[in-house]
């Protein structure tokens, strides 16, 4: 889009379904470069991604011209098709339906780079139920806590 200037920051976060924990240490490397291949291969910048057993975190400078739901639907089928196929998990991978998506401005991005790289100690303190709520609260984004992600207790 010639004479289209944009700076767009979006961190998504999802989860494995029934935030099952099957994303093993072992693995998560190759598929976090399996992820950022998508996104670079869909014209996007990856900034950041980590994540714990059960769910993701990936930022990521985003072009007006793509389209967020279709990105990220295609992060899902295409990571869960890769596990599957790759055997990574004796158990079938999915992620659960839906997601989460906030931006930021140009001058979070260390901090916000900084929470995502930490992820391992960060949920030493904090669980990911509490984490995603404090997300929506702080976006204020309305929602039904039972229409959020199936939590398993």
């Amino acid at each position: 889009m010639a004479g289209t200037f944009s700076q767009i920051y979006i961190q998504i976060v999802f989860a494995v379904k029934k935030r099952d924990s099957l994303i093993n240490r072992h693995w998560e490397e190759e598929l976090y470069k399996y992820i950022s291949g998508i996104i670079r291969n869909k014209e996007q910048k990856m900034l950041a991604i980590n994540g714990m057993p059960d769910h993701i975190h990936f930022l990521i400078g985003m072009k007006p011209s793509a389209c967020l739901s279709d990105l990220v639907r295609e992060i899902k089928k295409s990571s869960n098709e890769f596990i599957n196929e790759m055997k990574f998990s004796k158990y079938r991978f999915q992620w659960q339906e839906g997601y989460g998506a906030f931006s930021y401005s140009h001058s979070e991005l260390d901090n916000i780079i900084k929470y995502i790289n930490n992820q391992k100690e960060h949920h030493k303190v904090q669980s990911f139920r509490e984490e995603y709520k404090e997300f929506l609260n702080k976006f204020q984004i309305e929602h039904k806590d039972e229409y959020l992600f199936e939590w398993m207790e």
